[in-house]
């Protein structure tokens, strides 16, 4: 967006390079991301995959495909969107250049050594926080100059109230910030060795205090935020209720901070903490809906567009995606149900559901509304390429996790099975023959997912390329320069 000054020189507004690089940088990670989840998902069936190189061991890429995929594809996205959204509905440029540029940079800089250090076998264990202390130092610090321009861009904002996709924003960069600094904890005794300050049970409760918290404030309450903005956007109407979106706020705030213990049912952490997390799980699951509830019903008035608009059917699939999954995580921390999903495939199948379902999704919308608009075009250079992606995703998603449903069911069931006198019914050899096909139903899933993200990479390097362009400086406070979300009248305390 820009205007010109009064040497007729035009002038950007808002600061949309910082979006653009981090937009790139998505589909760039999330192609990476991706691919190496596939390699391993090939490797559980064809083992000889690693080609007996350390690096290339499912061990040392299994955590790197979580991280590119949660950090670099995921992280990527929210800086990209809240620096976008921030600056729409505050109506002012990002409150330093140079130090949104710094976010932009160190966070690449941190993604580069995650992949250098985690195939070499440098890893503090924990899961979703393997990288190596030197590397949390950057990150933290990254993530301090991303939360000081974020809320610097508020502090000077033009408008009184603030919008709702910036609490959602606000209240994941904060809440990020207390789990990565207090997990990390750590006594270092090398430049790639350190060791916890936490031992046994509490390093356990900590680590998962931090882990479910990363699935609830880095994989749902940001993306909650994006939904919030774009959803209406894409539409063309507005949030059904401002209401409902500040009750589920804080309720989801609150609530997610301590679901943490549903993890480690059945261990030696204390019987009335696991029951407290299961507990709260449960209940959990009404400010979940409410959220998602408040973006279907936004769609009221406007779902004779999904016939026509790929976008909204990202949108509408992620939602849909969003509620299932956080249904089924209520539901797998009941205790008996915890008993036969724990350790199967069917925590694998839940995680993605999400991940893919959910986060990927409502991603994949949110950038192409977004991508056309930094670059002045009108629209994607190939619509029909967009159609193609949701459906191929779709599909991907969809084979993925019910074989993984199927596989985690059958597991649990199998090794739980015990004849008359005592012994197991099956080996445990057996009950990975059993799961081998839906293996390679998971890998084919897998594949399909990354073929769309392909399509997506490949979209959106023929818009960016091309020569069609539009118009895009529109006066910063005229009608047209205030989001269509905004208009509605708000509730003071929002």
């Amino acid at each position: 967006m820009g205007t010109f000054d009064t040497a007729g020189k035009q002038v950007e507004v808002f600061n949309y390079g910082v979006v653009r690089q981090f937009s790139i940088a998505t589909i760039f990670w999330g192609v990476i991301g991706m691919a190496v989840g596939v390699l391993i998902a090939a490797q559980l069936i064809w083992p000889e995959l690693n080609f007996e190189t350390p690096w290339l061991s499912y061990g040392r890429l299994r955590p790197l495909h979580t991280n590119a995929v949660i950090f670099a594809f995921g992280g990527n996205a929210l800086f990209a969107t809240s620096y976008y959204v921030v600056q729409r509905t505050c109506q002012v440029r990002l409150f330093s250049d140079k130090l949104s540029a710094f976010t932009f940079w160190g966070w690449q800089l941190a993604l580069v050594a995650a992949v250098i250090t985690l195939p070499m076998g440098f890893t503090s264990t924990k899961e979703y926080a393997e990288l190596e202390w030197p590397i949390d130092i950057l990150i933290a610090l990254v993530w301090i100059v991303y939360a000081i321009v974020f809320f610097g861009t508020i502090a000077k904002r033009r408008v009184k109230h603030i919008y709702v996709a910036n609490w959602f924003f606000g209240s994941y960069i904060l809440t990020i910030a207390v789990l990565h600094i207090f997990n990390n904890l750590e006594i270092p005794v090398g430049w790639f060795k350190s060791y916890s300050i936490y031992s046994g049970v509490q390093d356990a409760m900590v680590q998962w205090w931090y882990g479910h918290n990363a699935v609830g404030f880095f994989l749902t309450t940001s993306f909650l935020g994006m939904m919030y903005y774009f959803v209406p956007k894409q539409a063309e109407r507005p949030i059904y209720s401002y209401r409902l979106s500040i009750v589920h706020f804080w309720a989801l705030a609150f609530t997610y901070m301590w679901a943490g213990p549903h993890h480690l049912l059945y261990t030696s952490l204390p019987d009335w903490t696991q029951s407290l997390g299961m507990a709260l799980s449960l209940i959990l699951l009404a400010p979940s809906w409410g959220g998602m509830i408040n973006g279907v019903m936004t769609m009221s008035g406007a779902w004779h567009k999904l016939r026509t608009d790929p976008i909204l059917k990202f949108m509408v699939v992620s939602l849909s995606f969003y509620g299932m999954s956080t249904f089924e995580g209520s539901m797998m921390s009941i205790r008996t149900v915890n008993a036969l999903s724990h350790y199967t495939d069917w925590t694998v199948g839940h995680v993605h559901s999400g991940a893919l379902g959910w986060v990927a999704m409502i991603t994949f919308g949110s950038l192409y509304y977004l991508i056309p608009r930094l670059y002045g075009r009108t629209q994607m250079a190939n619509m029909r390429l967009v159609d193609l992606h949701f459906w191929i995703a779709t599909l991907g998603v969809v084979l993925y996790i019910a074989s993984m449903w199927i596989a985690g069911v059958m597991q649990g069931l199998m090794w739980r099975a015990t004849e008359a006198d005592g012994t197991l019914t099956y080996s445990f050899v057996e009950a990975v023959k059993a799961t081998y096909p839906f293996y390679v139903i998971r890998l084919a899933g897998g594949l399909m997912f990354l073929s769309g993200m392909c399509v997506m990479a490949w979209n959106t390097w023929i818009t960016v390329r091309g020569q069609t362009r539009v118009n895009p400086e529109v006066p910063l406070f005229s009608p047209d320069a205030i989001d269509p979300a905004l208009r509605r009248p708000i509730m003071a305390t929002a």
